[in-house]
């Protein structure tokens, strides 16, 4: 498997599909998930000629099973060693959830500075914060990210399949139809990586605040996000990016 070796230990494993002088598009995954989550995504972009490459962030999917650096400074370090070693430029870094915030961390602090970025998708993404605060009233209280760990600590398995058979996919929804093997991949993709790993992580995504990098980032931006989202508030997300953005186009 195609794997680099971070500065701190950690093995990253990647993808990277397409021509080698193609525009790249590199996807960053979701919380607890890995870069199987873009394969859909990925196998259409590199049928319109696009370069396409992901990652399994530290501590998911293949990646190694570190015990340190779940956090939002390393991810995005992370992130840079695998461009840097394939050499992308001019790439287009998209990131859905936690991997929205692993993107707008990357670009402000790596792939500006080294110009190696050309535009940026954040998809109900977590930034700036999702956490309750006296300057984010409008945030998550953290009793909930609170009964993400418990749950966590207590059945991993049992809170993968609830959150996937219902508010991920919004088949909690009155008339909608589950699909089994969206439910089960997204199980699957979870329990291939490691519980302390997610544990750690739910502070990565819910509790830094990342105003600063969204107010660096001068690529044009596009936010993305539903408006019936039950996993990440879009009032306390997307639309904030989109004001706080220098160059971002809002659509939800």
């Amino acid at each position: 498997m195609p794997m680099i070796t971070t500065k701190d230990g950690a093995e990253i494993f990647y993808k990277d599909w397409g021509p080698k002088n193609a525009q790249p598009i590199v996807f960053h995954h979701g919380w607890p998930l890995s870069s199987d989550d873009w394969d859909n995504q990925m196998l259409f972009f590199l049928a319109q000629g696009y370069r396409v490459v992901a990652h399994d962030r530290r501590g998911h999917g293949r990646s190694s099973q570190v015990d340190t650096g779940h956090d939002m400074d390393h991810y995005a370090s992370d992130a840079s060693a695998v461009v840097e070693h394939l050499d992308l430029r001019n790439a287009v870094h998209i990131g859905h959830s936690t991997g929205g915030g692993e993107v707008a961390r990357y670009v402000a602090k790596y792939g500006q500075p080294q110009g190696r970025v050309a535009k940026a998708v954040l998809l109900a993404s977590v930034p700036p914060l999702m956490l309750k605060t006296e300057k984010n009233p409008g945030g998550t209280p953290i009793e909930v990210f609170d009964g993400f760990r418990k749950a966590l600590a207590a059945n991993r398995a049992q809170f993968f399949l609830d959150v996937a058979a219902g508010p991920f996919y919004g088949f909690n929804r009155p008339g909608a139809k589950p699909i089994q093997g969206l439910i089960q991949n997204w199980w699957r993709q979870g329990m291939m990586g490691s519980a302390l790993a997610h544990y750690q992580g739910i502070k990565a995504f819910s509790e830094d605040d990342q105003t600063d990098d969204l107010k660096a980032i001068t690529v044009p931006t596009l936010v993305m996000q539903g408006d019936d989202d039950q996993v990440v508030p879009y009032k306390d997300a997307s639309l904030l990016q989109a004001k706080l953005l220098q160059h971002g186009t809002l659509k939800i």
